[in-house]
């Protein structure tokens, strides 16, 4: 097989459209096996996809290459209610209610593993880490209702479509070494790419530090850099555990959009980490348990308050208003049941709290600064509000040695509501999401 042509294949396929992950904007799970367990990883080693999860884990899996792909359909809405009267007697109100189109998104994968001794591995993971994707028809809003002279507008009072496309791809040139027979450490140096647009936000350019980089400007990218730390170990026979941590990575400026991003255009990905542990029940039957905590408020343009607008902080400025998304912790529990030589079942179910908080008028307080006032409106763009996934899966070993592997996962819909001082009332955003994926393997 020409890798070349597999990383050509990974590169177009991630950049033809985006997705809306699953834990904030996260991805539920990297690689088919960890996807039907919930996204359960920390102490699995038997994929090359522990540059997404745990470096260390590699240096059990042996010669491998997995090459996977989900279907990923996410259902968005928004809408908002009780704005007639807000600023006044005559004021004709803001609502309107809207399903976002671009509901099926391809989500590539790959990883690659060599035992070059008993002790050292080195391989690569491509994936995809996430993104947030929306896409709402514009016109909702009848003409002069945003203002005087104002145009039929979307419903954050901008022009024409309104929505996001954020996308992020990462290569993860990974080593593991065994310390001991039963232990492990790894390394993956992180190197991303991500691309970005904007539409319909002209609403916002009275608050943006620049207007001619708020919104419509077609899409921009940016590289970055970070790196993944792991450990494994095998303490009993049955028993493994896992910890791996990932850096912030720091991304070059979406200059396309410094008036809208915090920081000139800034969006870097947060620090995070997920500790594991794994039973081997039976021969047959084994169960693992995960937490992961993402800290998405050390990213000003995801942490910083939609609030700080009220106090003077424009768009696009250090301080900037952002999404005002809190850190999420997520905890994931999976099993797994060898049937056979040839078959494997997966189940999983996560949970973690939504990063997104509503608040009410009385909340917002006076002056619009109340924590999480005004966070509901601008998280229009970016409805990341699921907190509980369900999956299933399995793996059928061929008569080669070779594996295919599928997974199935379910976001149950989740909503939430919050005061909009901008544009008056309450805005509400929902979502429920589904995943159908495939992987096939070699073994090498």
């Amino acid at each position: 097989m020409k890798f070349t042509r597999v990383f050509a294949f990974m590169a177009l396929a991630g950049m033809a459209g985006s997705a809306f992950a699953t834990n904030g904007y996260f991805s539920h799970g990297y690689g088919m096996k960890s996807k039907g367990m919930a996204g359960v990883s920390t102490t699995s080693t038997d994929d090359a996809f522990g540059g997404a999860n745990n470096p260390a884990a590699m240096a059990f899996a042996g010669n491998r290459f997995d090459l996977g792909v989900d279907l990923f359909s996410p259902q968005r809405e928004a809408s908002r209610a009780g704005s007639a009267g807000f600023f006044g007697a005559t004021d004709p109100g803001r609502d309107f209610s809207v399903e976002s189109d671009s509901n099926y998104f391809l989500v590539p994968e790959l990883g690659y593993t060599h035992q070059v001794n008993n002790n050292l591995a080195l391989g690569v993971t491509v994936y995809g880490n996430g993104g947030m994707n929306t896409d709402y028809e514009g016109g909702q809003i009848p003409a002069n209702f945003c203002g005087a002279g104002a145009p039929a507008s979307n419903g954050l009072c901008g022009q024409g479509s309104l929505g996001v496309d954020l996308m992020q791809l990462i290569v993860a040139p990974t080593a593991a070494y065994k310390i001991a027979p039963n232990h492990s450490i790894g390394i993956s140096p992180l190197l991303g790419y991500q691309r970005f647009k904007a539409e319909g936000l002209q609403g916002f350019s009275g608050v943006s530090s620049d207007p001619t980089k708020l919104t419509n400007n077609g899409y921009d990218d940016a590289f970055g850099y970070g790196v993944r730390i792991g450990y494994l170990g095998k303490i009993t026979p049955t028993v493994t555990i896992g910890a791996a941590y990932a850096s912030k990575m720091s991304f070059d400026e979406f200059s396309d959009y410094a008036g809208l991003f915090a920081e000139q255009g800034g969006f870097d990905i947060p620090e995070n980490y997920n500790l594991g542990v794994s039973w081997q029940a039976t021969p047959a039957i084994r169960l693992a348990l995960d937490y992961q905590h993402i800290s998405y408020s050390d990213v000003n343009s995801v942490g910083n308050a939609t609030s700080n607008m009220f106090t003077g902080a424009r768009l696009g400025a250090d301080n900037g208003p952002g999404f005002g998304w809190e850190d999420v912790d997520v905890w994931k529990i999976g099993v797994e049941h060898k049937f056979s030589q040839s078959f494997t079942l997966r189940a999983g179910y996560s949970h973690t709290d939504s990063p997104i908080e509503g608040a009410t008028f009385a909340g917002c307080g006076a002056t619009g600064t109340g924590a999480n006032c005004a966070e509901v409106v601008f998280n229009i763009l970016a409805p990341a509000v699921i907190e509980d996934h369900v999956t299933v899966g399995f793996t059928y070993t061929l008569a080669s040695g070779n594996e295919l592997t599928m997974a199935y996962m379910h976001g149950f819909e989740n909503e939430v509501s919050g005061a909009d001082p901008i544009l008056g009332g309450t805005d509400t955003i929902k979502m429920y999401q589904d995943s159908l994926g495939i992987q096939y393997s070699w073994k090498m």
